[in-house]
């Protein structure tokens, strides 16, 4: 029997083994299956459909943004195994990043970072596996590499725009990352009292260009927006590519307790941005620059911005795969509304308006909509499989809402434990979902797991949505705090386990250990180490009180998996290195004595042998 047929083999078995005991446990379900109350699975089913035998892969990574840990962190679907972690705006010592040279200055003064929504980058709607792009609250927008699941580059604090939290989605070719404030402020920023909130302060949305071949990220442009709280976005595609719409609730300018002040009026906005006309505006010289920005003000540059009246508070705006419908989700209510993308374009070219915000038109509700939605309570966020079906989350309801694209009938609701904010479905941001897996990222896990204390983990459940019922799967405890995530297929992604020697450029690195060692320039000593089972070389090295030290670590292992660290005791000083990868660190020798180094990362049988001692007299 060859591989493929014993891999076949034992998991069709493995499979049969979990159903036969599943089933052994219905109905009369174990007392651990009890614990937290809420929606329960069929086991069987939820075995069958969830199980990745061992040494088996997933069918799909999901990348779940990691809230406040300013993280990202990478599971396998259907499994729901936490994979790993990418460390974006935190320090990470677990693979050191933040420690070394690179990511230190990378990182900059902020050690802190609150990342919210990751993008996937796109060719002609399709998620392509190349990077992933991730907002962050003060004011910055980050680049993953998925060749190497490294982030790769840090663009901000953007001037002018202040909570970053309308971001970073992308456009269909993936021209543009955008960003845009949750917290308006004078721009350029300056001490203007709150009482002048209403005309003083104002809102900004960004497009941040990214180069097709490196994925180098650029500020490119800026819109100046009135003093509202832009939420969420989604980028035009298909029919309504080109386009791109932001949620935004606070239309009242209001301040204080705004769950109060802010909820005053039914409806609020979705903002409609023709990001080719503000490209244009800038090609043509057009807007001032603030800041050291160009930023177009929508008085002096009309045909840029629209607004899009929606009840109340909207959330998420979603563009339906064939990019024909917006749907926009107004949290205090409890329909969502499916706005007809040709109907906006009529009614902007017959000027079809109600007023003004800031020099923005506003278009009339009644022409631009299709259909409001009875989806339940609380609508936040919309996913799409396949054949039109739409999935809305409703957090007050703590459900899954599943509708119709174009007869607007709701067919199914799933319960959540507990109040779901957003999903995520399989390609679901795409032209063409997969339409068989989806993901609620609930707020609460409800003890529906082992007690850990006060501090409870989140919860993120998956669903099977090939059935005209939706069925719970799995429940899984995440990392704090999965605001969004996006699901990729598998085979889109091509990552090296290796940096090939032949690639590595920099300037340091060594790869013999007979060009190891210490050379000195003043009061500058640079340390050039090898590391490859099982020595650190040099295994000693002595530098004065006072130097400036770069200690410049290659590992030169060409074997997968063979990582080392570099962990310098008292000097608070943790490098990982990959195979095949330099890295440096620089510090300053501030105490005399003896600190010992040694590797952090086990490598071999005789990995507690790898270490060594700095010498500072």
């Amino acid at each position: 029997m060859d591989r493929k047929n014993r891999v076949a083999w034992s998991r069709a078995s493995a499979l049969l083994v979990l159903a036969l005991i599943a089933s052994q446990c219905t109905p009369s379900q174990p007392a651990s299956r009890r614990a937290g109350g809420g929606v329960q699975s069929d086991a069987a089913v939820a075995a069958q459909k969830t199980y990745v035998a061992p040494g088996d892969l997933d069918e799909y990574y999901m990348f779940s943004s990691g809230g406040h840990s300013g993280q990202i962190y990478v599971y396998g679907l259907p499994s729901m195994r936490h994979l790993s972690t990418i460390p974006v705006y935190t320090p990470y010592p677990a693979t050191g990043y933040g420690f070394d040279d690179d990511s230190k200055k990378m990182l900059g003064e902020l050690t802190w970072g609150d990342a919210h929504h990751p993008a996937l980058s796109e060719t002609k709607g399709d998620y392509d596996g190349r990077w992933l792009f991730i907002n962050e609250m003060n004011g910055r927008i980050a680049r993953i590499d998925l060749r190497d699941f490294k982030t790769k580059q840090i663009l901000g604090p953007v001037p002018n725009l202040h909570g970053n939290h309308a971001s970073s989605f992308v456009t269909p070719n993936t021209e543009y990352a955008m960003m845009a404030t949750r917290f308006s402020r004078p721009v350029p920023n300056r001490v203007v009292g709150i009482d002048k909130y209403a005309t003083e302060y104002k809102g900004i949305i960004a497009g941040v260009k990214i180069d097709p071949k490196s994925g180098e990220m650029s500020l490119a442009w800026q819109i100046l927006m009135p003093p509202f709280d832009y939420d969420l976005g989604d980028a035009g595609k298909l029919a309504s590519d080109g386009w791109m719409f932001f949620s935004s609730y606070n239309s009242e300018r209001a301040t204080g307790k705004l769950e109060v002040t802010a909820s005053q009026r039914d409806q609020d906005y979705i903002a409609a941005v023709d990001w080719r006309a503000a490209e244009k505006a800038i090609a043509e010289g057009k807007g001032d620059v603030i800041a050291g920005v160009k930023v177009l003000d929508p008085k002096k540059v009309p045909g840029i911005v629209y607004l899009m009246p929606c009840g109340k508070s909207p959330h998420g705006v979603d563009v339906s795969p064939d990019g024909k419908w917006i749907i926009g989700s107004g949290k205090l209510q409890g329909v969502t509304t499916a706005f007809n993308f040709e109907k906006i374009q009529t009614a902007i070219r017959n000027k079809d308006f109600t007023g003004e915000e800031d020099g923005i038109p506003v278009l009339k509700y009644e022409s631009i909509k299709d259909a409001e939605i009875a989806v339940g309570l609380g609508p936040l966020h919309t996913q799409f499989g396949t054949d039109g079906w739409a999935y809305t989350s409703l957090f007050v309801d703590s459900a899954i809402a599943k509708w119709k694209l174009g007869t607007w009938e709701v067919v199914d609701k799933a319960p959540m434990s507990y109040s779901i904010g957003h999903l995520a479905a399989a390609e679901g941001d795409t032209v063409s979902p997969d339409g068989n897996y989806l993901v609620g990222l609930n707020k609460l896990s409800h003890g529906r797991h082992l007690n850990v204390g006060p501090s409870q983990p989140e919860s993120s459940q998956l669903l099977d949505i090939t059935e005209e019922k939706m069925k719970l799967l799995y429940d899984a405890f995440t990392e704090p705090e999965p605001h969004y995530a996006q699901i990729i297929k598998a085979d889109k992604i091509h990552p090296i386990e290796v940096y090939p020697k032949e690639e590595n450029k920099h300037p340091m690195a060594v790869w013999d250990v007979k060009d190891a060692g210490v050379t000195r320039n003043g009061k500058k000593v640079l340390v050039k180490v090898v590391a490859v089972r099982s020595t650190l070389t040099p295994t000693s090295f002595e530098v004065s009180a006072g130097d400036e030290v770069t200690v410049a670590i290659t590992n030169i292992e060409q074997t997968t998996d063979e990582l080392h660290g570099f962990g310098l005791l008292d000097y608070n000083i943790n490098v990982v290195i990959d195979p095949g990868e330099t890295k440096t660190v620089t510090f300053t020798a501030k105490k005399s004595g003896v600190f010992a180094y040694y590797c952090t990362n086990f490598c071999s049988a005789l990995h507690q042998e790898m270490q060594g001692y700095m010498i500072v007299k």
